[in-house]
């Protein structure tokens, strides 16, 4: 992958947060506060928990820092998946988004 396909893939994922944390404040009281600041967004929730995602371009990964603990994904073609083999990504931040939250939230790219 290209440093410009990187970008592209890995932008649609930042805005996919930001819309998601948009619609879950539409329709939650969750009252989540999201940040971006170029390759990086932060998500605060209420009780003051975090979690970052930011851009790692020469690497080609998208790293996730949460209360569980650091992850980092590439694209394999298909979707962003854990290097060490986890899981992918948009069903580990909606798995540590709901558990900072308190409850069930969904983040996902929309097709």
């Amino acid at each position: 992958m290209t440093d410009l396909e990187f970008m592209d893939r890995a932008e649609k994922v930042l805005l996919a947060i930001e819309q998601c944390c948009d619609t879950i404040n539409e329709n939650t009281d969750a009252d989540l506060d999201s940040q971006r600041s170029g390759g990086l967004v932060t998500i605060t929730f209420s009780n003051r928990s975090q979690i970052v995602v930011n851009l790692q371009k020469p690497l080609h990964e998208i790293w996730m820092a949460a209360q569980s603990g650091g992850y980092h994904y590439k694209f394999d073609g298909e979707v962003w998946r854990d290097t060490k083999g986890s899981g992918e990504f948009f069903a580990e931040l909606s798995r540590d988004a709901s558990a900072q939250s308190g409850q069930a939230l969904v983040f996902k790219i929309e097709a």
